[in-house]
């Protein structure tokens, strides 16, 4: 759909702690996408509001995925304060029925308990979150 992609890590104050600090979220997201070998996709970080790192990477559309009917009625209330303070259009991209069970929540707490969750992330994650929790296999 676009020639190119910026993959935009910010961080979230509402959520203080999170399993990987913004640099090594960086690294994870970068090494994923070298290892699937897409090109057109760039990673940054930003401080504040997605709609501000849109405005300043002079993005025409933000991308969001959906996985359920759930998610669509929280990011179109999004979408929609997004255009009305930015002009810019949120464009929803719907996953794959083989991936719309998964969420952050589970994955962590798979690998928490020792579980496979390599077919649930790319391989940099599943080995990252491992390590993080003492499980490398």
């Amino acid at each position: 759909l676009f020639s190119s992609v910026t993959v935009v890590v910010i961080h979230n104050p509402q959520k203080e702690t999170g399993t990987f600090t913004l640099e090594e979220r960086v690294q994870l997201i970068t090494t994923s996408v070298e290892q699937a070998g897409l090109s057109g996709v760039a990673v940054a970080t930003f401080g504040g509001l997605t709609v501000d790192a849109a405005k300043q990477l002079r993005a025409r559309f933000i991308v969001r995925g959906l996985r359920n009917a759930g998610d669509f009625e929280v990011e179109q209330q999004m979408a929609l304060t997004n255009h009305a303070a930015s002009g810019i259009r949120t464009v929803y991209l719907p996953c794959g029925s083989s991936t719309g069970f998964i969420s952050s929540r589970f994955v962590r707490e798979i690998a928490l308990y020792g579980g496979d969750i390599h077919h649930l992330v790319p391989g940099p994650v599943a080995a990252a979150l491992a390590a993080r929790f003492g499980r490398e296999r």
